[in-house]
């Protein structure tokens, strides 16, 4: 069983920027995607960036596009996302999930990803 966990959330005023990332407990093929979830309660949880290794691809929603970047460290089997201008309604729980080995598309819809990490929070506010 794949486990994944974020870490590097926090509190961080409008316009600021934060880095986190989603390590993987051991080294596995169901690692090849992943994406980026963010949840607030009461809405939709939304998925926002993704990244593939099997051909090197990333999406991002409208939301972040630009302003956030997802990356990853092979060796070091994490993935890190960087978080530039902040903005308030950035403020919510943010999940990093994988799919089984077999799906290889980077996608942002929720319905592939059979792994989760249990979220850090991020909070934007002065």
């Amino acid at each position: 069983q794949l486990q994944l966990v974020e870490s590097g959330g926090g509190l961080v005023q409008p316009g600021g920027s934060l880095s986190s990332s989603c390590a993987a407990s051991r080294f596995t093929p169901d690692f090849v995607v992943v994406g980026w979830f963010r949840q607030v309660p009461g809405k939709e949880r939304e998925g926002f960036a993704c990244i593939s290794s099997s051909d090197g691809s990333t999406n991002y929603a409208d939301s972040v596009r630009g302003r956030f970047t997802i990356s990853r460290d092979s060796t070091k089997n994490t993935v890190t996302l960087q978080m530039n201008s902040l903005k308030p309604e950035d403020t919510a729980v943010y999940l990093c999930a994988a799919p089984q080995r077999l799906f290889r598309l980077c996608v942002l819809s929720s319905a592939p990803y059979n792994y989760w990490g249990r979220g850090t929070q991020v909070t934007v506010s002065s």
